[in-house]
């Protein structure tokens, strides 16, 4: 059973490949890490270990499957031809009244607030210019790949419902504890009294 004196949220934060949500996330991961109500799951990816700049639980494809078949992601879905997951651990921490922050896909945003009604959830948004400029200096990509990326993007946030914004145009300092402050919001503690 959730400890009722205390008040857990599942927060549940978006936003297109280049906005900086792995870099906003890392930099109120650290802030928040002394906190004992807030945890910031990892996610379960059929990706290396060391691709990309998030902290992620590595999979092959059939350690996905054996495991989404024996139910142990809360979430899951596919996107770019990977999978990802979030486990079932998250339950648990909700139950004991932890505040959980995973990273999600937009996409799958409505399915998650099925299973979670109470999810809220945050979008990562920059503008397009931005948005192109940093996938750009990435060079994982070309500019054909790149374009159709922003039009996907525009197509998603025009169809989906994101609830809290947060604007990362600017530094991450700035972005990163508007985060951290949400965040921190959601919980009792003091980190930024």
């Amino acid at each position: 059973m959730r400890n009722m004196n205390m008040q857990a949220h599942l927060v549940y934060i978006t936003g297109a490949s280049g906005s900086g949500k792995d870099s906003l996330m890392h930099y109120a991961r650290q802030r928040l890490a002394t906190e004992p109500a807030i945890v910031f799951a990892h996610r379960y990816i059929t990706r290396p270990a060391d691709a990309g700049g998030e902290n992620h639980v590595a999979l092959s494809p059939d350690e996905f499957t054996t495991r989404c078949r024996a139910g142990l992601f809360a979430l899951h879905w596919h996107s770019h031809g990977h999978a990802y997951g979030i486990g079932i651990e998250i339950d648990q921490w909700l139950r004991k009244g932890i505040t959980v922050v995973i990273n999600g896909s937009r996409q799958y945003l409505p399915e998650a607030q099925r299973r979670y009604p109470e999810l809220f959830p945050v979008k990562i948004e920059v503008s397009p210019q931005v948005l192109r400029e940093r996938l750009l200096a990435r060079g994982r990509e070309h500019a054909r790949d790149i374009d159709q990326r922003l039009v996907r993007h525009s197509e998603l946030s025009a169809h989906h419902h994101h609830g809290h914004v947060i604007c990362n145009d600017g530094s991450l300092h700035e972005a990163g504890e508007v985060l951290t402050c949400l965040v921190h919001g959601l919980c009792s503690s003091s980190v930024c009294e």
